[in-house]
């Protein structure tokens, strides 16, 4: 009998992208695949089975994805967070910082109301630090963050306990030591 994939084995080591020393966990190959992309989707979902969510909220780019899918799961709205300049319209933004410099996000001024409940969805947790500046944006808006889902948390880079200490739910399908 063939044993069952799991998540991460749909997913795709690039070494010494985009820099050297870096092992790029690429999810592309995940989400080519019908069979891995459904079971992600469906695993992102499963701890939030019977909670109730106004929109999903998905960090640039992948989150994009993501995020679509989720909300057309669950047949509620989606809401970009993306780059600096990258959105027409009022925006509020949010600066934080990479390990290579800082860098900026925004998200519309009125795509959160107030007690609106949030699901923030990514694929790959390491740093925290776009997470962190998406909750902020949201939690500016007013929206309740209910969760954090990722596909991939990289626990040695300390992003997953930067958002528990912010007090949010952090849920990811996978972990992968190292950089």
């Amino acid at each position: 009998m063939t044993p069952t994939k799991t998540v991460k084995d749909y997913i795709r080591t690039i070494v010494d992208f985009p820099h050297e020393g870096i092992m790029f966990r690429d999810v592309t190959t995940l989400f080519a695949d019908a069979r891995g992309f459904r079971m992600a989707i469906d695993q992102l979902l499963h701890p939030y089975a019977g909670v109730r969510f106004d929109k999903v909220v998905g960090l640039e780019a992948r989150g994009f994805i993501l995020g679509g899918a989720i909300a057309h799961q669950l047949s509620v709205g989606f809401v970009p967070v993306r780059k600096k300049g990258k959105l027409p319209g009022a925006v509020i933004s949010e600066e934080y910082t990479l390990e290579y410099g800082e860098a900026v996000v925004e998200i519309h001024d009125d795509a959160i109301q107030a007690g609106e409940k949030v699901l923030l969805v990514d694929d790959l947790l390491a740093t925290g630090g776009t997470a962190e500046a998406g909750l902020k944006l949201i939690e500016r808006l007013g929206g309740e963050v209910i969760g954090c889902a990722f596909i991939i948390d990289l626990p040695d880079l300390g992003g997953r306990t930067r958002l528990e200490a912010m007090g949010m739910d952090v849920h990811a399908l996978c972990a992968f030591e190292g950089l």
